[in-house]
């Protein structure tokens, strides 16, 4: 085809030299073989203690005043849809009723 363009993907990773220089053609890499799982259950869960502990140092914690407004927000939605369906489940119920008498 006359007007082919190649695409190049990057990872967030790759720097913009990286991003400039197009290689012409890469050889295939053979897959790298799975890891292999430590033997020691116990040592196997301090690692996963220790990487759920780094990822919880990560997270934006919320301060208190945000968490009490969604907290009211969320306590004010639910109580809106209660009187909502119960005004639906009223208004239905005497609809029935109509009809049936």
């Amino acid at each position: 085809m006359a007007g082919e363009t190649k695409v190049t993907r990057i990872k967030a990773s790759d720097s913009p030299k990286k991003t400039a220089e197009v290689k012409k053609e890469q050889k295939p890499t053979a897959p790298k073989p799975p890891k292999k799982r430590s033997a020691n259950p116990i040592k196997a869960f301090g690692g996963y203690v220790k990487g759920a502990w780094q990822e919880l140092k990560q997270v934006r914690w919320p301060t208190r005043r945000a968490t009490w407004e969604l907290t009211v927000a969320v306590l004010l939605f639910s109580l809106f849809f209660i009187v909502l369906i119960s005004l639906l489940d009223v208004g239905f119920k005497a609809l029935f009723e109509f009809i049936i008498k």
